[in-house]
Parts: C-alpha cells; structure tokens; sequence
C-alpha cells in the first residue's frame, strides 16, 4: 500500500486510514454528490460504497451506464474509496445455488476495480442449522471460493476483505477466532478479513465466548475495520422502536463510539492489527449529528493502532505481497 498523507491529526506511515460509509437512499445515486461535498467537509480520509443500496447489478449483468456515472461523479475528490458488496453474496451456500453467488462477486470485484476502490467487503458465510459435517462441508465450499475470487482480486489490484457477522434466525456464522483460521487455511494475499467490532461482540456475547480472545485471533488478519458502538446485548427483547432498542441497548446499533460498551482502549491495547489497515466507521444514520465526533475519536482509537504497530514490528504477522 502507498502512504497516505492526513490533513490533520497526521500518522505515521504505513498509514491507518480514516473512513465513513456514505448515506444513499436513492437507487440512481442522486444523493451522493452531496453526501460527497458532507465527506470533504468531515474531512475523512477514505469513503465506503454501499453497493448492496445501488441499483447498478440486474441479474449478474453491470449496468455500464450507471457505473460510468458513479465513476465520474466520485472523481477528483480528496479521498479514496472502498466498496462494501451486496449483503447477499453467501459462499457457504447450498452448491446448485453457488453459481449465482460465486456470479455476482465476479461483478462485485469488477465494479471495486473500475472504481478505483482498494478494498472489496463481503459478508462472511452462513447455513442454516444442519449436522455438523453440513456445516464444515459449506465451510470448504467457503474456502474454495474465497481461492477463487482471491485470484480474481489479484487481477484486478484489489483486496477482498471478509467481514464477520452475527447470528440471528439460528443461522451459523464463522466467529472470528473460527473465520481467522479459515482465512489462515486459504493462505491467499488477496483474501484478508474486515474485523467488525461490534459483529464480534454481538456474536461473542450470544455463544458465551470470550469477545476479546475473538478479536486478538482475528486481529492479524483484519487489514479493513468497521468501526460503530454497541452494547453486544442481541436484540431478544421485544421493543417498538428503534428509540427503545437504544433505550435497552440491544442488538447492531451503529452507535457513535464512545456510546456502548466496546472496550476500544483494551483492544488497543491488546489486539495486533495489521499496519496498513483501514479503519471505516458505519455510523446509524440517525445519529449522524454525531460524525464529526465519531471521525475524531475513530482516529484517536487509529493513532494508538499505530503506535502498538510500530513499537511491535507487526510485520511478522502476515508477508507482505
């Protein structure tokens, strides 16, 4: 990775970026001009595409006109972009079902590259409940997959970065520790992870398992982080409102940071992440009047990152490719 330069708050290279998934409701993305000019004046360093709200993929087919579209309109901005990709794409899924998936992350990387974004987001996989050998059966399914599309990111100058989730209908999904060693099985310099911290809360609180444990495996293998607070309590409480969630704190609220109970000081001060990882914030729209804060405090959290990463040598933790 190049270095960056930051206007402010300036770190050390290999440089941890600052960034902020963009707000886009409407499926033409009319509102991303403005939510562009919102960015700039944030001062992020790095802004995430939400593909998964932008009518841009028909049945597997790019509609080039609207990708030549976003392309101009993201032009000449003062930050560079990632692209978090359609929440569907399931690479543990049942094997007559894998060719629409394995399909549209073909188009998902090929989008990130014409856009010029460093990283790909997807979601880790998932199955619904079935015997144990179903489950590790969809977890080679995984494996072979994220091989393939590794080589594919490779040609196109990207790196995917496999987000992990939570559980919810009784669905099982990797927990971190377990989607790091899947990550360290595939081996691949193109396939790395996206560690969501509040995810791996929600998950590690809902399995009884030790949330800190998950994020230090995970951790070396993260080089993409998304950033927004939570109380790790899962949404088992029936409530009316997305006002009564926050009143309980339950469930993925993409809180601004600060407001839950992540021990963000802790991870610091424990947890070994990559050196040129970027860190991106995805902040509930409706708690946008936050933002600006949150960038702050997201780059406070980024700087001592840093500082563990240069005092460490973290070069160890994975070969550069």
């Amino acid at each position: 990775y190049p270095a960056c330069s930051f206007k402010e708050n300036a770190m050390p290279s290999p440089c941890l970026g600052v960034g902020l998934t963009i707000k886009s409701k409407h499926p033409l993305m009319e509102d991303i001009p403005a939510g562009l000019d919102e960015m700039a004046a944030i001062g992020v360093d790095f802004v995430e595409l939400p593909l998964h709200e932008f009518d841009i993929v028909v049945g597997g087919r790019i509609l080039a006109e609207r990708l030549r579209a976003l392309k101009a309109t993201l032009a000449d901005r003062p930050f560079r972009y990632t692209l978090h990709g359609h929440l569907g794409i399931n690479l543990m899924e049942e094997p007559f079902r894998m060719p629409l998936h394995r399909e549209l992350l073909a188009r998902n990387i090929e989008i990130a590259a014409e856009l010029g974004c460093l990283h790909l987001v997807i979601h880790s996989g998932f199955v619904h409940p079935v015997q144990a050998p179903g489950i590790e059966a969809a977890y080679g399914r995984q494996r072979d997959e994220l091989a393939r599309a590794g080589d594919v990111a490779r040609d196109h100058g990207i790196h995917i970065c496999v987000e992990n989730i939570f559980t919810d209908d009784g669905r099982h999904t990797a927990l971190p520790g377990r989607l790091a060693k899947e990550l360290a099985a595939i081996g691949h310099p193109h396939v790395w992870a996206t560690f969501d911290f509040s995810h791996g809360y929600l998950h590690a609180t809902d399995l009884g398992a030790d949330y800190l444990a998950e994020v230090v495996a995970l951790a070396p293998h993260a080089r993409h982080l998304h950033l927004h607070d939570s109380f790790g309590r899962p949404d088992d409480i029936w409530t009316y409102t997305p006002t009564e969630r926050l009143a309980f704190g339950i469930g993925d609220l993409h809180l601004p940071l600060g407001w839950g109970a992540i021990p963000w000081d802790v991870i610091a001060e424990t947890a070994r992440f990559p050196q040129d990882v970027v860190a991106n914030i995805e902040l509930n729209p409706r708690y946008w009047s936050q933002a600006r804060e949150t960038v702050a405090r997201a780059r406070a959290f980024a700087e001592k990152l840093v500082r563990a990463c240069h005092v460490v040598g973290l070069s160890h933790w994975h070969a550069k490719d």
